[in-house]
């Protein structure tokens, strides 16, 4: 690696499904870097803390001093900064097609939300009794019932069977990969890290680290019953053969519970870059709409995701704004941040609206 790599470092949990998914790919890509392990639970200090960041949702990825939210945007940042040399995320099909707009939306509109929906759903009741169960329902903004949602389990298994009905052709074609792909693609990072992850929640493995120590891994009936060789021939034999590939790569992660090194490194490298480094989109920004929207350079603006959590936006100013993503400086906190970022949100999925101080 030349010396002028910017650090990587990535913030999440072990049980975090979407940390697994951003840990997935920067394997699959052979990105070496650090991995900060942080509470499963809010307060998350060493985010707060040294970057001023109050979102609560994790992974949350630093690429030097740009920091990025949501796996949607942390996986196009990983692919553009980390191209030559690094394998793709998207790699052409076997009829030489380019597939990365339909792998994208694969991830992020089936997997990612549908999908989870119904992984999720596969969580043993006890969780919703522990403090995590506390802290998810403040996240999603109700009360969550306990034996209600043990009372769904069955009914979402049914529900994932029904989802893996609908997959198991793609694996009738005779290739390897989604999307008839050469290698892997994030369309087989998608749906795998979602069907391992379901299957640990329905066994019951992580729970310890998911409730921060407060529950036991246990060992329930996982998926067997119907995701097996028999009834999915095709997604099993894949879900091998993806598994396999990934052990066979070498580790590219160092995982720290202290962060005080990665930190040391952080404040040492050039600061923030000014004005930010954009991702590139398929189409320019309109800069009319952004501007009828109050979405311009210099404005003070509310993010917050569309779906969970939104009653915890981050505050900051606007540094830039493309069709797809949206950069701040975050509004400072009670101490500054002790290593200043610009802070990278996806458009897609997140609500963005202009504040009046006045009403701060």
């Amino acid at each position: 690696m030349a010396s002028s790599t910017p650090p990587v470092v990535l913030f999440g949990y072990d049980s975090s499904v979407f940390t697994q998914k951003v840990r997935l790919c920067l394997r699959i890509k052979q990105i070496p870097y650090t991995y900060v392990t942080v509470p499963s639970m809010m307060p998350r200090p060493v985010l707060k803390d040294n970057f001023n960041l109050t979102y609560r949702k994790i992974p949350v990825l630093l690429i030097g001093r740009e920091l990025y939210i949501d796996t949607s945007l942390i996986i196009e940042a990983l692919e553009h900064f980390f191209s030559e040399g690094y394998h793709s995320l998207y790699p052409r099909a076997a009829d030489g097609r380019d597939y990365r707009p339909i792998i994208r939306g694969f991830a992020s509109y089936w997997t990612d939300r549908p999908f989870f929906r119904v992984t999720t759903g596969l969580i043993p009741p006890t969780v919703w009794n522990s403090q995590f169960g506390v802290d998810r329902a403040n996240l999603i903004g109700h009360k969550l019932d306990p034996a209600k949602l043990g009372a769904k389990v069955t009914s979402n298994k049914s529900k994932l069977d029904m989802h893996l009905s609908i997959l198991e052709p793609l694996f009738h074609s005779g290739g390897d990969w989604v999307f008839s792909a050469p290698t892997p693609s994030l369309a087989d990072v998608a749906l795998h890290y979602q069907l391992n992850w379901g299957n640990d929640m329905a066994v019951g493995r992580g729970l310890a680290n998911l409730s921060g120590g407060e529950l036991e891994d246990t060992n329930l009936d996982g998926l067997e019953a119907f995701f097996n060789d028999r009834r999915y021939p095709g997604l099993s034999r894949w879900f091998k053969r993806f598994k396999d590939h990934i052990d066979n790569l070498p580790l590219t992660e160092t995982k720290v519970a202290d962060p005080s090194a990665v930190l040391a490194t952080l404040k040492s490298y050039e600061g923030p870059s000014n004005p930010p480094k954009m991702l590139p989109t398929g189409a320019p920004p309109m800069q009319e709409l952004d501007e009828a929207n109050q979405l311009t350079p210099g404005t003070l603006v509310s993010i917050a995701p569309d779906d969970t959590g939104r009653e915890s936006p981050t505050l900051g100013t606007l540094l830039a704004i493309s069709t797809e993503e949206i950069v701040i400086k975050p509004e400072e906190l009670d101490i500054p941040a002790r290593v200043p970022v610009n802070i990278h949100f996806p458009r897609i999925g997140f609500e963005i609206r202009p504040v009046n101080r006045g009403r701060l």
